[in-house]
Formats: C-alpha cells, sequence, structure tokens
C-alpha cells in the first residue's frame, strides 16, 4: 500500500519514538509512507523540545497560542492536498492532536480512508493540566475528528471509553497498545554491564525525573538497606536531577547512585540491561507507557501503578508489583518486598518476557493490525 503519515509533533521525545516505529514497520512490511510532518522535526535531535515553535508559543497568550495551531491546519491542507494529487496515496494514517481538522477535510475531498492514532484526549488532558483558552473551538476540533475518521485507534481501552463518549460507535474503535522492535529490545541471559553494576542488584528508573515520581525516597530505602550491592540507576535527566544528585551526597550513597542524563535512543537497550528491578511511578489515566512495554522485553521485574489502563498489560504479583498511588509508601513497601524475595523478582522477570509474545506488543504486530483495517 501506498500510505499518507501525517503528524503534527515539533518535539523529539517519546511521542516522536511511536511515531518512527510505526512507520519503519509499515515499510519494513513492503508498504510505502509518505510523511507530512513539521519540517523543524527532520534535523532535531532526539530530546529537543520543537525549537522556535515551542518557543514562539509560550511567548504569546494563549488564545493567539490556539489560534496558531488551528492556522497550522489551513497550513498543512494544502500541503497534504497537494500530497494526495502527487502520490494518489490508498490511504491515511494520521496521529491525533488538538486543533487538526486538516486530515479529515481531505479524506472527505479525496474519499480517502483515514485511520486516527489516539494517544490520549488532548482536549481533556490539556484543560485539566494547561488550561485551554478557545474552549469550544478546542471540543469541536476534537469530537470533530474522532467521529469522521474511519477507524479511531486508542492505545488503552480507558483511552476508548472517552471516545465512545464522544459518538464514535466501538465498532470504529480498535485498540493498540505501544509496542517494542524485538530486534532491539530482547532479553539475553549473556548480559554486559558495566563494571559499577556487575554482581549488582540495580533498580532503576527510566524517564524524565520530576518531583511527583518520589525517587527520593527510593534513595532513601538505599541508603537505609546498607547493602553494597544494592543501586539505584535513573536513566534520563529532569528538573530534579541535581537535587538528588545532592541527596545521595548527604545520604553517603554516591557509590549506590547513578544518573545518566540525557540517553540517544540507540544507547536505551544498553541501559536497561543494567537493570534488575524497574520503576514505573505515576502515569496518566489512559497512557500505554512505551517504557514499560520496553521493561517488559527486557525481562524486567517491574513496579508500576495499580491502575486501569495498567492493569490492560500487567497482572500483581504476576507480570509486576502493582502499588496504590493513592498511599505515600506503597512503592517503596513494594520494593522492600521484592528485595526480600528473589524468587518472586525472578518469577515476575519471566512473566514479563512472556507478555511481550501474549499481547503482541510489537511494533510489526501494530503494523500489520493497521495494514489490515486499510484493508
Amino acid at each position: 500500500m501506498k500510505i499518507l503519515y501525517h503528524h503534527r509533533i515539533a518535539s523529539k521525545d517519546g511521542q516522536y519514538v511511536h511515531v518512527e516505529e510505526i512507520i519503519k514497520a509499515l515499510t519494513s512490511l513492503g508498504h510505502e509512507v509518505i510523511i507530512i510532518a513539521p519540517e523543524v522535526t527532520k534535523n532535531a535531535k532526539f530530546g529537543s523540545d520543537g525549537g522556535w515553535i515551542s518557543k514562539l508559543r509560550s511567548c504569546v497568550p494563549k488564545a493567539i497560542s490556539e489560534l496558531l495551531e488551528f492556522g497550522y491546519s489551513l497550513f498543512v491542507f494544502v500541503k497534504l492536498c497537494l500530497a494526495v494529487i502527487q502520490h494518489r496515496p490508498d490511504g491515511i494514517y494520521e496521529r491525533y492532536n488538538l486543533f487538526l481538522p486538516a486530515g479529515i477535510w481531505v479524506k472527505k475531498i479525496f474519499g480517502l480512508k483515514l485511520l486516527l492514532e489516539v494517544n490520549s484526549p488532548l482536549y481533556e488532558e490539556r484543560k485539566k493540566y494547561g488550561g485551554i483558552s478557545l474552549d469550544r473551538l478546542a471540543r469541536w476540533s476534537e469530537r470533530y475528528v474522532w467521529q469522521n475518521a474511519d477507524q479511531v485507534l486508542p492505545v488503552t481501552n480507558v483511552l476508548a471509553s472517552f471516545i465512545i463518549k464522544a459518538g464514535v460507535p466501538k465498532e470504529r474503535i480498535t485498540v493498540i497498545p505501544n509496542g517494542i522492535d524485538q530486534k532491539r529490545f530482547y532479553h539475553t541471559e549473556n548480559v554486559q554491564r558495566t563494571d559499577k553494576f556487575c554482581n549488582k542488584l540495580v533498580i532503576g528508573f527510566v524517564g524524565f525525573c520530576r518531583e511527583w515520581h518520589r525517587l527520593d525516597e527510593v534513595m532513601t530505602l538505599v541508603a537505609n538497606e546498607k547493602n553494597p550491592d544494592l543501586i539505584f540507576l535513573i536513566v534520563g535527566d529532569g528538573p530534579v536531577s541535581e537535587q538528588l544528585k545532592t541527596l545521595s551526597k548527604s545520604l553517603n550513597i554516591e557509590k549506590n547512585f547513578h544518573i545518566t542524563g540525557l540517553v540517544e535512543r540507540e544507547d536505551m537497550p544498553y541501559w536497561l540491561d543494567q537493570i534488575d528491578i524497574a520503576i514505573q511511578p505515576a502515569v496518566t489515566p489512559w497512557a500505554s507507557p512505551l517504557k514499560l512495554i520496553e521493561y517488559l522485553a527486557k525481562g524486567k521485574a517491574i513496579i508500576a501503578p495499580d491502575t486501569e489502563n495498567i492493569r490492560e498489560l500487567l497482572q500483581d504479583k504476576h507480570n509486576a508489583l502493582l502499588f496504590d498511588e493513592q498511599s505515600n509508601d506503597s512503592i517503596i513497601d513494594c520494593l522492600k518486598y521484592l528485595l526480600k524475595d528473589p524468587i518472586l523478582i525472578n518469577k515476575i522477570k519471566l512473566e514479563a518476557l512472556n507478555t511481550i509474545q501474549q499481547k503482541n506488543l510489537t511494533w510489526i504486530s501494530n503494523a500489520e493490525k493497521i495494514i489490515s483495517l486499510f484493508e
């Protein structure tokens, strides 16, 4: 097939990984993918925040920023029309974004099938966490796109419930979670660890560390255990990274703590190999966390929130330990429980590996589902 892939992501972060992996998987299956996206992402490095576009939007009032978003739809509508005329695609695959009805307009004009990938209910998310100025326009744009797509592809069943409430029939919704590339993220018995982590029990966190992740509590636990073979590894960076480094000194666990800083995407499998117990702290209630699936693929003993969306992939004391988000001590209690039970750690690791196969959590499998929906 020839597929027109449309997205509006300007930053190169976790969400861009999803875009790249789906395109790579579709291409590997022999399909041609024509990409229509912001030019700023082409040469950006992983971790970039969108460059001048993000800076511009942060400098203007919220209403103006949202009008610019909607104005982009008019601009990209022309680009999409020209791409359809030039390439004659068989269908359009679009990653949903707020204030972005252009893909639906093009679908209607040219009579093409459009599949809409949805990773979050952006109207609800932005209204709750950042606020929306043009409320009626934002709400209309979300419902209009969801209701007019031929198939809507949310990443969780929790997210699907939002889409059903917006008036989309169940038969036009197909849940497709995030996945992994099995050629890069796989388990091996002969793990190559650095000297610092060799023969150690490593608790790991991957991501952008923030205050509400409560990583300082994990560090306090490591200090209280007084075990020279217990290490806490943070793979990433974030606003509280310097505070955590300072805390490691005050707790006298500098030898038991390591933070990598920003890691290139291609180096992530190596760093995951250094980890035994992987922490997934707070998540939005509709997400399908990419790092969680990578933890599964690498066979980690996972500790994650006991929320509805997480339970779509994880089962307590089977392929993970699940903690109560409402309890301040719950994540630490889970860690203590695992540290005392190496047999349970090994059981959870094994079931984590099995989960990838049982639920087909791969990008190739996702691409095959997308093609079957087009056909």
